[in-house]
């Protein structure tokens, strides 16, 4: 069996946790030592190979996919890791892993979403591989026994009986809380996301039900088939569309950390006696049913309040109702109107080599902190408006300023003047730190020409 990883969604809904250039897939959540898509590539590894793997994601996200598989100690192929030229929904980047699985002959497909936190991998990867032969018959949807009526979630009316499973009567799609309720006391499940099937019987599916994708993809250039092909989920353009879908329930731990109220379902055993969930040593007098996720080592007190969300970060605060909190995408709708980049970028920052840290930044001068992973180098670039003071403070860097190399160690310094050409390399066994300090006219992070390969992307 193959299975293909979506790692290409943005995750607004959970800003300011989710940014844009690091979206909530790649988040460790309080209490996690991986993050949810290293999880999802464990699941996995439960059902099959590293090699039996196919994670479809964009190209600005390529480096924290790589970084992660990295983390865990595992690497795909340049074949597994599919990058989608722009984001067109769920059937165009299924259709493209199955293209490549194809290649090397047809078999069962599983889809998952790499932002789906589950409980028990174990009883989810039986469930699974217990259902292909089921598969060979036809699409296979998994649902969810509702632990309580989900505004958030589509759901499955249950049909005829099916070998292990039913036939689906029906898809529903997000419900009001008054709908949910009904859904729920009648037998319906909500629907995970997670779905299975031939990819032979996938391929002439799309065929049948939506040829303007079918025929995107038969260009060979994977700029065109995006270019072409229509914006579609996989619900809309086919599954609902098909004749011969099947459901297998199981009752597991599921949560999709879509937004900050199954956020707090998500973390529903950290609740105190009053319904609060919260991760430090916040204050609560009077105040129930409240979520708050500090950062850092902030005084936190909520008096009198109840149903609220607090997101407290260095750069970003949210406080809304949890019953408002599917509009914070509306929020982050704005800051990007408005052309604010703490809409896409944290304070830290993950690049190939490592990540940096903006400490300060005002109109006169931008500290950061760049951590430089051993045997990584940085872009050599140069910037017209701006000079860079580099202090190392751990580990030995070596420094090329207009093609002469130096050798700059723990407790030293150097000076690159703008329009000097330079370059950063760690080519010590240990993490390199350095503080950077910049001043100049412009200290825009556009203000940057690369020279020889883009080590940044």
């Amino acid at each position: 069996m193959k299975m293909i990883i979506m790692a290409g969604g943005s995750g607004s809904r959970l800003w300011p946790l989710s940014r844009t250039h690091f979206p909530k897939q790649f988040l460790k959540l309080s209490g996690m030592d991986k993050s949810i898509f290293q999880m999802t590539i464990e699941r996995c590894l439960l059902m099959g190979q590293l090699e039996d793997i196919y994670i479809v994601t964009s190209r600005d996200y390529m480096h924290l996919v790589r970084g992660q598989i990295e983390e865990l100690g595992k690497s795909l192929s340049k074949e597994q890791i599919l990058l989608e030229p722009e984001a067109k929904n769920t059937l165009p980047a299924i259709m493209y892993a199955v293209q490549a699985i194809r290649k090397k002959g047809d078999d069962i497909c599983a889809v998952f979403a790499s932002d789906h936190i589950i409980d028990e991998p174990k009883l989810l990867a039986n469930t699974i591989l217990g259902a292909r032969e089921l598969a060979s018959k036809g699409f296979v949807c998994f649902g969810i026994t509702p632990s309580n009526p989900e505004p958030g979630y589509g759901y499955i009316k249950p049909g005829d009986a099916a070998p292990g499973g039913f036939v689906i009567s029906e898809f529903k799609e997000k419900p009001n809380l008054e709908t949910a309720e009904i859904y729920v006391k009648n037998g319906y499940l909500w629907n995970s996301g997670i779905f299975i099937f031939d990819s032979k019987q996938f391929y002439e599916a799309v065929e049948k039900y939506n040829p303007e994708v079918y025929e995107a993809f038969k260009s060979d250039n994977v700029e065109e088939k995006f270019k072409k092909t229509p914006s579609i989920s996989v619900d809309y353009g086919l599954i609902e569309k098909m004749e011969s879908v099947y459901c297998v329930p199981f009752n597991i731990d599921w949560n999709d950390v879509g937004n900050f109220t199954t956020f707090y379902d998500r973390y529903h055993t950290k609740r105190d006696d009053n319904g609060n969930v919260y991760f430090n040593d916040e204050i609560m007098i009077d105040s129930d049913n409240n979520l708050v996720y500090s950062e850092g080592e902030k005084a936190v007190a909520m008096i009198g309040v109840s149903d609220i969300v607090v997101v407290d970060q260095k750069d970003a605060l949210l406080v809304c109702r949890r019953d408002e909190s599917q509009r914070v995408k509306d929020a982050v709708d704005i800051l990007k109107k408005n052309n604010d980049p703490r809409a896409d970028y944290h304070l830290t920052v993950y690049k190939p080599w490592g990540s940096y840290t903006i400490l300060e930044d005002n109109s006169f001068y931008k500290v950061k902190r760049l951590t430089v992973l051993s045997g990584k180098r940085l872009s050599y670039q140069m910037h017209y408006h701006r000079n860079e003071h580099w202090i190392v403070v751990a580990g030995t860097a070596i420094v090329i300023i207009d093609d002469v190399e130096k050798m700059v160690r723990s407790g030293e310094s150097i000076y690159i003047k703008a329009g000097e050409k330079h370059r950063l390399i760690n080519s010590g066994s240990l993490l390199l730190e350095v503080i950077e300090v910049q001043n100049g006219q412009y200290l825009g992070e556009d203000d940057i020409v690369r020279f020889e390969d883009d080590y940044e992307r």
